[in-house]
């Protein structure tokens, strides 16, 4: 009773030091509230470690029981009445300072405070700069990411066997924890930068891409660690290279990936024909109830089929606010931001403000000053090869370069945070993950001090253009179209490659009017021959839109509504909700 009362009390005062945290959040600018929460989780972790000494209990009794290994739970017999104990780990200190009731499961931080992180992310996305950068985006997430891990592995395992030569390393480190090294340290989550550039108003393709990369690759990121933990050469040695095993290893990425895609998209679609073909709308409450309930069985379903939850929910994320939005009353699309965003900064600001407190709370650090050094080489090296060499294979085809200055900030602003923290603390039984845990935890620290800190003067720096209205620099970089009913279309310079237009197209003339409200009706996109499915599957409210057609007879060629629309551009899309 003494232990729980005194965590209580204990919990409850870390709990008060973070509600005068947020209250003191006005004080500061919004881009320096990670930097605050850090510092405050510092000073918590100090309070607890050095300021709060909790009683030992005096009637403790030791028994010695001769096993090999540590059992799971015990059932401890006393005077009759049998009572089972479960195993938390190994206690170093038995006199020392009691910090365990102060720190949280880590799959807590895995399955309850990041699932709403991702969700947010994904759902506040600005579709239209994200989508014209696409291609590029989808570089930097996928290939830069990969290539990151590899570089940074293959540097830490440089430094772990010179560290083996000159005996200060004191346990095993495998060719494969560096790789895992490599694969949480490539998770970027830059958001002190975000935060300035949004405040600033800095150049939206800039903010696209490195917003675009951060949020796709904690996907990467977490999908690939799983993968180099199934990495299993058979036979004796498990930790040497195996093609077989790398293949396996493979192919789990790409099949847990795809089908958490799979089952992200899927709910998302389920959701928005729900809301589309019902009369939920009629019923605020129970919308934003019903769209938050889908949004989390997400993250229950992927991982109940063996998926990534973490995944299935950033791509659902995307999906919602792509169709499901549209189909909200306007009292729940403002309810669904309020909330998510709620729940993103109350779930971001702890897991910030508890990385302070695990830097004292954590019984098993091992800081090795030679491996902390060899890691920031490492992953200034691995964002390096991550950024210069797409960028420079990606200008070979985009119309609008990526400018050098882009590739300097873009390099600059790889912080780690949240995710990179959450796949650390998930797993730190070995000697080799304690100490990937620790140099994390300085990694994490300096990337946001140093480098969030930095950002402004580095926009300067580089001559970033900085207050520029998103609208006027759509205006600006676009140029105007007559159509043949004399309409005029805005052609935007940042064309996408033509695999993406298509998809524009077939979104813009199919999949929205399927799922949503808005849109081409269906009866002016598909052929006659489909009009009462077409009927069937538009809802009243398409003829409605602005841009909409009333239903057949068909229009005479070369009109708003006929069988091939000629008012319709990609960029069109780009810029609807």
């Amino acid at each position: 009773m003494v232990f729980i009362c005194t965590g209580s009390l204990t919990t409850a005062f870390a709990l008060s030091l973070y509600v005068i945290c947020v209250t003191m959040l006005w004080m500061l600018k919004q881009y320096l509230k990670y930097m605050f929460f850090l510092s405050s989780g510092l000073f918590v972790g100090i309070i607890l470690r050095f300021g709060v000494h909790l009683p030992q209990d005096l009637n403790d009794i030791t028994l010695t029981c001769a096993m090999n290994s540590s059992p799971t739970t015990i059932l401890v017999n006393v005077s009759g009445r049998f009572y089972e104990y479960s195993l938390k780990g190994e206690v170093r200190d038995s006199k020392g300072h009691d910090v365990p009731n102060v720190t949280f499961d880590p799959e807590v931080f895995f399955n309850i405070l990041l699932p709403p992180i991702i969700f947010h992310a994904g759902y506040s996305l600005k579709r239209r700069h994200f989508f014209r950068n696409l291609g590029s985006i989808l570089s930097y997430a996928f290939v830069g990411t990969v290539t990151s891990c590899f570089v940074t592995g293959l540097v830490m395992y440089g430094c772990v066997v010179f560290l083996k030569v000159i005996g200060q390393l004191g346990g095993d480190f495998f060719f494969t924890d560096c790789l895992f090294f490599g694969a949480i340290v490539s998770a970027t989550d830059p958001v002190t930068v975000l935060a300035i550039f949004n405040e600033l108003k800095v150049d939206v393709d800039l903010y696209a891409l490195l917003f675009g990369e951060s949020v796709l690759n904690d996907a990467v990121a977490i999908v690939l660690s799983s993968s180099i933990v199934a990495y299993q050469p058979e036979g004796d040695n498990r930790h040497t290279f195996d093609g077989s095993a790398l293949l396996k290893s493979l192919g789990v990425f790409l099949g847990v990936f795809s089908g958490s895609f799979a089952m992200g998209a899927a709910t998302g679609v389920m959701t928005a024909l729900v809301t589309k073909f019902t009369k939920l709308r009629d019923f605020p409450l129970l919308e934003t109830a019903l769209f938050f309930l889908m949004s989390w069985s997400t993250f229950l379903l992927a991982e109940a089929c063996g998926f990534t939850g973490v995944v299935a929910v950033l791509f659902c994320g995307i999906t919602q606010a792509h169709y499901t939005y549209n189909n909200l009353s306007a009292e729940s699309k403002s309810r669904s931001k309020q909330l998510f965003e709620l729940l993103d900064f109350l779930a971001e600001n702890f897991i910030f403000s508890y990385m302070g407190l695990t830097l004292f709370s954590f019984q098993h650090h091992v800081f090795n000053p030679l491996f902390v050094i060899g890691a920031f080489l490492a992953i200034f090296l691995g964002r390096a090869a991550n950024i210069y060499p797409l960028s420079f294979l990606l200008n070979l085809g985009r119309k609008n370069k990526i400018a050098s200055n882009f590739q300097h900030v873009m390099m600059f602003s790889g912080l780690r945070g949240a995710m990179t923290f959450a796949l650390s603390i998930r797993d730190t039984a070995t000697y080799a993950r304690q100490m990937m845990f620790s140099t994390t935890l300085l990694i994490v620290f300096f990337t946001v001090w140093v480098c969030g800190g930095g950002t402004t003067p580095m926009l300067s720096l580089m001559h970033i253009r900085v207050g520029v209205d998103t609208d006027q620099d759509n205006s600006v970089s676009s140029t105007h179209v007559t159509a043949p009913d004399g309409m005029t279309q805005k052609s935007t310079k940042h064309e996408s490659a033509w695999p993406f237009r298509l998809w524009y197209t077939f979104d813009h003339n199919y999949l929205k009017p399927f799922l949503t409200h808005s849109g081409p009706p269906l009866t002016s996109t598909l052929p006659a021959c489909c009009g009462p499915i077409a009927r069937c599957l538009t809802s009243s409210q398409a003829y409605e839109m602005p841009m909409a057609c009333p239903p057949p007879p068909p229009a005479r060629l070369g009109s708003l509504c006929s069988e091939a629309p000629v008012w319709f551009s990609p960029q069109m899309i780009l810029q609807t909700p």
